[in-house]
């Protein structure tokens, strides 16, 4: 819709022969202009690899709690900023869950970074398939 009015008043310029090629957006800086203001503010860059604490909202009814959710990184994925999501593996129980959340969300309150992990892949999906010590990852330790 926005980009419409930008093509009718690109028209309305041209017809009176100024000089408006600076003022005009391409799509993709329009697209950040636009998606600046939904971003969440403080969030840190999220990799693969990380123990996360992520504190979601949820609404029950007229209620609001946070409900907190621990688990290793296992995937990142998106290309613009607001597109950013992780997908989070934590074991409950006997069983293995897994959860995709989006890093700007608003139902996210803070997401805690643990520890980090050594990881060279952006996908450590093959995790999911190995046991015991075969599924042990190497800690990064942060110079202090």
């Amino acid at each position: 819709m926005l980009f419409i009015y930008i093509i009718i008043w690109y028209a309305q310029f041209k017809k009176k022969n100024l000089f408006f090629k600076q003022i005009i957006m391409s799509n993709s800086a329009l697209i950040k202009t636009v998606q600046e203001s939904f971003l969440q503010e403080g969030r840190e860059e999220i990799k693969t690899g990380m123990e996360v604490e992520i504190h979601q909202i949820i609404k029950e009814g007229g209620k609001e709690r946070i409900q907190k959710f621990k688990g290793l990184v296992i995937k990142t994925a998106g290309k613009s900023a607001l597109e950013k999501t992780m997908t989070v593996r934590r074991k409950i129980g006997a069983f293995w869950v897994e959860k995709v959340f989006s890093v700007h969300s608003s139902t996210i309150k803070q997401i805690d970074i643990i520890r980090q992990f050594k990881v060279r892949r952006k996908s450590i999906k093959f995790i999911r398939n190995l046991t015991g010590k075969a599924a042990r990852l190497k800690e990064v330790r942060k110079a202090k």
